[in-house]
């Protein structure tokens, strides 16, 4: 019988056993249950407390979760019965800013809003934004390459990330990329590992890339459709004009409905869609104008514009607000963004054949969806009716040209539905290296690839 002596008595004040505490790390935001409590909890203070906990789980072949805050959507995080739940929450450190590189180098605990605020005392931005930067960690974004509303203009989480530190399968500590804006020595291991989910390696510490924070009027445009897809052809004109928005989202009427009776803003339920957007830059109301007139070419009823984030106020809560409506299951798919008028078609098409409301927000400006099917109870039974609907959009997504996930991860949620996407070829080449990294297949097992 394995025991949490020996761990236990090499990281001491470190290994959580009780029942309470192993319930409470033992889950993430996803709708995926743990089947069963995990042995111990290491809540790690340092690298090496990670490399112990590793080399402890490779000499017992005890599987290994990786845990942040928690805020993952795809299962990734989930607890393994009698399997060992690494959490870096406590590993919170801003390690150093260097302005004159524009580069931060962080433990892998730290909150992500947090790397930005301190970059902000420089004049700089750690772009990524995430829905729950304010309460994410930078691990876990980088474990999913999370996305987020500035992504339209600054790229997802790996755009932002020059180097890695890494506890490797068998306790190995390594360091991937470098400072330089140019490296073309070795593999890009830093890329494989963005987005891995815990799969190859646990990223214990990150040096990350910052950004001018955007100088000039924060202008903000809200369009109204007469429909989804007209919305989306919207979308496709500016994407493909000479504008570069920093924000671009998008809500149907079902989800702007929901915002209005949790958090009224004043938002008209008459259209079908809503978009907004918003420019920060010398040119910001130029821009802007742009962009408005984009809109009403594409069919747009309404448009407005004003200062400031105030239009943005009903995109910003509108997660919140579906989790207040009740329950949902929601899933994350992306697909090119000349095919968002299609996807929205798809998504008013099973909504109608399926007789049940399938609110959607997107991040519009680079095609990555978040539809919600509402169910009305807890039941089996109705859980698994929402999850047959999410294979429909999902199937919809692949055959427009899209991805199974856009920014959530694969993690336990999609890991059944992988060989929609990968080829038998393809998954293979994932397998071999999942395989090299780490041979026993204690590393997240049974999830991401």
């Amino acid at each position: 019988m394995i025991t949490t002596k020996e761990l236990a008595a090499e990281l001491a004040g470190r290994i959580l056993t009780d029942p309470a505490e192993l319930v409470r790390y033992s889950t993430d935001a996803s709708r995926a249950a743990p089947q069963g409590l995990p042995l111990a909890v290491l809540t790690a203070r340092s690298t090496e407390d990670v490399a112990a906990g590793v080399r402890w789980a490779g000499r017992n072949n005890i599987p290994v979760s990786v845990r942040g805050a928690g805020t993952g959507l795809a299962g990734g995080a989930v607890a393994y019965a009698e399997g060992l739940v690494i959490s870096l929450a406590e590993m919170d450190t801003i390690l150093s800013i260097d302005p004159g590189n524009r580069l931060a180098e962080v433990q892998a605990g730290v909150i992500t809003a947090d790397i930005d605020a301190a970059a902000a005392e420089f004049g700089l931005m750690y772009a990524p934004d995430p829905a729950s930067y304010r309460q994410s960690t930078i691990g876990g974004n980088i474990a999913t390459n999370a996305g987020g509303l500035r992504c339209v203009k600054y790229g997802v989480t790996t755009d932002s990330v020059a180097g890695l530190e890494v506890v490797l399968a068998d306790g190995e500590i390594i360091r991937t990329g470098s400072t330089t804006r140019k490296n073309v020595v070795g593999y890009d291991l830093t890329s494989l590992f963005v987005g891995s989910e815990g799969t190859l390696g646990i990223v214990t510490a990150a040096t990350v890339r910052l950004v001018p924070r955007p100088a000039g009027k924060a202008v903000t445009f809200r369009a109204t459709f007469p429909s989804a897809s007209s919305a989306g052809r919207a979308v496709t004109a500016i994407m493909n004009s000479s504008v570069v928005p920093e924000v671009l989202e998008l809500m149907d009427r079902a989800s702007v409905e929901i915002v209005e009776k949790f958090h009224p803003t004043g938002l008209s339920t008459d259209g079908a869609a809503i978009l907004v957007g918003q420019f920060i830059s010398v040119s910001s109301e130029e821009d802007a104008a742009v962009a408005a007139w984009l809109c009403r070419e594409a069919g747009a009823t309404d448009v407005e514009q004003a200062e400031g984030d105030v239009l943005l106020e009903a995109r910003r809560v509108s997660g919140k607000a579906l989790d207040a409506r009740g329950l949902r299951a929601s899933c994350d798919v992306a697909v090119p963004i000349a095919r968002l008028a299609d996807m929205f078609e798809a998504l008013e098409k099973i909504s109608a054949d399926e007789g049940v409301a399938i609110p959607t927000f997107a991040h519009a400006g680079d095609g990555n969806l978040h539809p919600s099917v509402v169910i009305t109870d807890e039941s089996a039974g109705a859980y698994a009716a929402a999850e047959r609907i999410l294979d429909l959009i999902t199937d919809r997504a692949l055959s427009l040209g899209g991805t199974l996930s856009g920014e959530h991860g694969v993690g336990s949620l999609k890991f059944g539905s992988l060989t929609k996407q990968l080829d038998p070829a393809t998954r293979a080449a994932h397998q071999r290296i999942k395989h090299a990294f780490d041979p026993q297949g204690i590393l997240t097992p049974g999830r991401g690839v």
